[in-house]
This record gives C-alpha cells, sequence and structure tokens, in this order.
C-alpha cells in the first residue's frame, strides 16, 4: 500500500508540470506571423482627357522607366495601353524620377516614342505596422515636377493627395 501512494502523488506532480508548462506556453504565443497590412504603397496615377478633364484617357503604348534605370518598371506591362499606373518611390531619397514614354517604340535600338521626364519629391516616413511585417515607408509633401520640352505629351498635372499611404485611389491626375 505504502508504494501505490506515492505513485499517486507522483502522477499528480507530473501531471501539474504538464498543465503549468502548457499554460506557459499558450500565454507567451503569438499569432502566426503573417505579414497582410505590410506593404509599401505605390504611387497611383490616373491619366486624363485634357479636353473632357473628367473622362480617363489611355496612354497608347506606355512605357515607364526609371531615369538613370536599364529597364522598365515591374509594376505595369510594358507598352500597353492604360488609364492608370501604380509606381514605386524610393524610400532612401527624397525624390523618384521617371521617362513615361507614350508611343514607345523602339528602331534600331533606340526609343522614338514621345519621353516627358516626371519628378516627385516628398519626405519618407517609416512606421512600424508590426513584428511580421517590420516598417513600411509612407510618403508626405508629395509635389512633382514636369520638365518642360518641345513636345511634352502630358499637358497638365493635377495632385489629389500630397499625402501617400495606401494606394486604394488616385494620388496624381495626369492630362493629356
Amino acid at each position: 500500500m505504502k508504494f501505490r501512494s506515492k505513485i499517486i502523488p507522483l502522477k499528480r506532480l507530473i501531471f501539474t508540470g504538464f498543465a503549468f508548462t502548457l499554460a506557459l506556453l499558450l500565454t507567451h504565443c503569438e499569432k502566426d506571423d503573417i505579414c497582410v497590412d505590410g506593404d509599401t504603397p505605390l504611387l497611383i496615377i490616373r491619366f486624363y482627357d485634357s479636353e473632357n478633364p473628367t473622362a480617363l484617357k489611355e496612354v497608347p503604348s506606355l512605357r515607364v522607366v526609371g531615369l538613370g534605370q536599364a529597364s522598365t518598371v515591374n509594376t505595369i506591362n510594358d507598352r500597353s495601353s492604360l488609364d492608370s499606373i501604380a509606381l514605386p518611390l524610393r524610400i532612401n531619397e527624397a525624390s523618384t524620377s521617371y521617362l513615361l514614354i507614350r508611343d514607345s517604340e523602339d528602331e534600331d535600338e533606340l526609343e522614338i516614342g514621345n519621353i516627358d521626364t516626371l519628378t516627385f519629391n516628398y519626405t519618407t516616413n517609416e512606421v512600424f505596422i508590426s513584428k511580421a511585417c517590420g516598417f513600411v515607408a509612407n510618403y508626405d509633401g508629395l509635389t512633382e515636377t514636369l520638365t518642360v520640352e518641345s513636345e511634352n505629351w502630358i499637358q497638365n498635372i493635377e495632385l489629389i493627395s500630397s499625402l501617400i499611404q495606401k494606394q486604394d485611389s488616385a494620388h496624381v491626375k495626369i492630362f493629356h
């Protein structure tokens, strides 16, 4: 009998230790490290008809290249006819410049489309989202500068929002 009475407290001790360990683990666990809202927003540009400013107007064979870059941006299909685009802004710089090329074509490996240079200036603000997502960049104080050339296809630019935190609506209107 003495032997049996010693086993029961040992079982209780093991069970109590297991329950305590399980409770400790459950209270210190975090949600899965899945990042849902952790993307730095893109700059959304919509293109409008300069003669009918409320109507969207596609830019034929649009090509967008970052100034000083050898390749096109990867957020749009190259040489597509589009009425809106989403462009990344540089996080570690105070400005980003793009070549927006209308009617883009190559002739002897040279671009022969109508090229306009557009520069966006801004302040970058890093915001902590979560442990899983880390930081994202938001942009504030957005301004634009169109390099004036003899044959600009972009006729006017209107900033809708100088703060870029989301990409669910347009930030810039371009009239052509």
